[in-house]
């Protein structure tokens, strides 16, 4: 069996559909599968490998399908199975590979395991971390909650208490359990055996919890207490061997909360056999005030710098492997975030494009990124969905910010910015559907697929042009990292070198114009890539607002 390392996946890109509001074919305002696979050839156009769907399988919904119910089943708000083995068909004409979200930390408490476990059966008991409370009656330790209060909630009407590290409906699965192990393997398998070539593991470097669950001893929320524990490694060679070592080129992708550069080279060093890449959140945490998501102030951009070589170098140099993007299903567009004016939201859609996929890395591009969407201008709470939205504006008002400010502060950061229906064109419901969509659509009489691809050096094109050198140049898709420029201010420059070339790739995050001297060694070099016309290669150039530029020598 061929073992799936970086030298296969270097020069692949990934595009993120979140289905729900990719396109709707039978207009009940819901995205669907049939809407993905009438749309493949837009995707094959564009020139991705890897189509990542966040999860379809049955659930409440009450984390947008991350509380799954059933994982060997397709949710009916998305279609059926015989739906699903057709979309895996045809992008396979098409080139492209389907990667699956999986959800292993935790399952719904509306899954069959854990309504059996309430229902007394000690088997399924043992599948979920239940805990005696305190002799006090309180919780079993003191660890918080990522979506707030207490991780711990009732068992039924035990004196038990089950682990929810997210919210209260998603019961967190006892890895020390061989069956739930066994269990996760044959989910693997099931999707496996349906043609699936990739996962993305949700959340998977909190799987790994000690036997004895011990209080925060600094008081904090618990996060160190079960964040990157040792055991996951074992935990994901043990998957390797049992599942994807008998497969062919199965790519992984984990998402690791907090984790460290370290541990990332760890879990993405191709002779340790645990992940393909991981997912990292540190670069899009630089418009927290204090660490706080919930605040409006403008981006660190040296922090921004320092993050992105940190990650950058150290990857590099311990030859772990990145997945790069900049935007998701869980983000603000990123060019809300990086671009301050609006006269330059084209330009600085490109320039951080070329960050992303000139790095070194495997690119992702979420849906609408390709056509330069943006957050959409809602006017009230109201027009949000977003649970997490709503409950950020209540603790605001009820920390005594105005409702005008809490508004505007949950307006630059909720995450339904991303997940507002996709732009197909100008026409009514911005052509995602003939029904008025889950969520409402953003400003799609601007910003849309038709009116993008209507234009040869549209933003499209350049997504392609980014692509497409992934895969002609070996020093993009195989160089190293090494930061270059790195005290000249609004500059980001990286120097990528693989065998006898090299590659110096400088990016401009600022609007006033500034000269900089290149290096001597690449004035012979050739301009691979520009987002402005007519730029020639000088020892002193002077860098315009937003531009990216790629010099191979």
């Amino acid at each position: 069996m061929k073992d799936g390392t970086i030298s296969d996946f270097a020069n692949k890109v990934v595009y993120q559909v979140y289905p729900k509001s990719f396109k709707d074919s039978n207009n009940d305002g819901i995205g669907d599968l049939q809407g993905i696979i009438e749309n493949l050839p837009y995707l094959a156009k564009l020139g991705i490998d890897y189509l990542w769907l966040n999860p379809i399988f049955p659930s409440p919904q009450r984390d947008n399908g991350y509380d799954i119910s059933d994982y060997r089943a397709i949710d009916p708000i998305f279609g059926t199975m015989n739906d699903f083995k057709e979309l895996v068909s045809k992008a396979a004409e098409h080139k492209i590979s389907i990667m699956m979200d999986m959800v292993f930390n935790h399952t719904s408490i509306a899954h069959q395991w854990f309504q059996k476990a309430l229902a007394g059966d000690k088997k399924y008991q043992a599948y979920y971390i239940l805990r005696p409370k305190k002799a006090d009656g309180s919780t079993p330790n003191n660890w918080q909650s990522k979506f707030g209060g207490s991780a711990w909630a009732s068992f039924g009407d035990s004196d038990l208490d089950y682990l929810h590290l997210y919210d209260i409906s998603q019961a967190d699965l006892n890895w020390r359990n061989p069956e739930v192990v066994s269990e996760v393997n044959h989910v693997l398998k099931f999707w496996l055996d349906k043609g699936v070539k990739a996962f993305r593991f949700d959340v998977i470097n909190v799987i790994g919890k000690d036997r004895k669950l011990l209080d925060d001893p600094t008081g904090g929320d618990g996060k160190a207490m079960y964040t990157d524990k040792p055991i996951v490694h074992d935990y994901l060679q043990n998957m390797y061997r049992d599942v994807f070592a008998k497969e062919n080129n199965i790519m992984t992708v984990g998402e690791l909360s907090s984790t460290s550069v370290e541990n990332a080279v760890e879990y993405t060093a191709p002779g340790r056999h645990e992940l393909s890449m991981a997912f990292t959140f540190h670069h899009l945490k630089v418009d927290y005030q204090n660490g706080n998501k919930w605040t409006k102030v403008p981006y660190d951009f040296q922090k921004l710098r320092q993050v992105l070589h940190q990650w950058g170098k150290g990857l590099s140099d311990g030859n772990g492997w990145p997945a790069w993007f900049w935007n998701n299903h869980d983000q603000p567009r990123a060019i809300n975030r990086f671009v301050s004016n609006p006269k330059y939201y084209r330009l600085g859609a490109e320039m951080l494009a070329a960050v992303v996929h000139l790095n070194r890395g495997t690119p992702y591009i979420y849906m609408g990124e390709e056509i330069g969407m943006i957050n959409p201008d809602f006017k009230s709470i109201d027009s949000y969905v977003d649970v997490e939205s709503h409950n950020a504006y209540k603790e605001l008002l009820k920390k005594g910010t105005s409702a005008s400010e809490a508004f505007q502060i949950v307006k630059s950061k909720s995450r339904d910015n991303s997940r507002i229906p996709m732009q197909w064109n100008s026409e009514k419901y911005a052509g995602f559907s003939r029904h008025k969509p889950w969520l409402a659509n953003g400003n799609y009489k601007d910003i849309n697929v038709a009116k993008d691809l209507s234009d040869p050096n549209g933003l499209f094109s350049f997504y392609q042009r980014l692509i497409l050198l992934r895969k002609q140049e070996k020093v993009i898709a195989k160089g190293d990292y090494q930061p270059f420029f790195p005290d000249i201010p609004e500059i980001i420059a990286f120097k990528r070198q693989f065998q006898e070339d090299s590659l110096l790739v400088i990016n401009h995050f600022g609007e006033e114009k500034i000269t900089l001297s290149l290096p001597v060694e690449s004035l012979g070099g050739k301009i691979i890539l520009s987002n402005y016309s007519n730029t020639k290669i000088a020892r002193q150039i002077t860098l315009k607002p937003y531009e990216t530029l790629a010099i191979k020598y």
